[in-house]
């Protein structure tokens, strides 16, 4: 299984811009000079139970989660039907929708080229986290 380590205490400080960037027609610039935003002040509630995970695969892609892209992971929250979740099946991690009804649990991709993962009499699986937000990385 592979090693993780929990999000550091110390923050994380980028400049928010306070101007709207806007994805139709072009606004001229604004020179301004925003003001401080610490990223774990935004993506982090519980430092100790959260972590990130660089994603592998193709296999959320309709659930906004690509290849390369970094999860962060809450594991404090408890795990519900519908939410994205890390989960630990047979030693390995993968990040699947959650279904449990009916006494019934799956895996689910978002991409309906996977099938959904279903436990089978010997394996193991543990829901290890809740996805709370995903960092899309473009390739440079």
């Amino acid at each position: 299984m592979h090693s993780v380590t929990p999000i550091a205490d110390k923050p994380c400080i980028l400049t928010l811009v306070p101007a709207s960037v806007h994805a139709g027609f072009p606004s001229p610039a604004e020179d301004h000079v925003g003001k401080p935003l610490d990223l774990n002040d935004l993506l982090v509630t519980h430092p100790q139970a959260t972590f990130m995970l660089s994603v592998a695969g193709d296999s959320m892609v309709e659930e906004g989660i690509d290849d390369r892209d970094i999860i962060v992971v809450n594991r404090a929250i408890k795990p519900r039907h519908g939410h994205i979740v890390v989960a630990i099946l047979d030693g390995e991690f993968a990040v699947k929708k959650l279904y449990q009804r009916a006494g019934r649990v799956k895996l689910l991709a978002g991409n309906p080229t996977y099938p959904p993962i279903i436990p089978g009499d010997g394996q193991s699986l543990v829901v290890w986290g809740v996805v709370t937000s995903s960092i899309m990385r473009f390739a440079i």
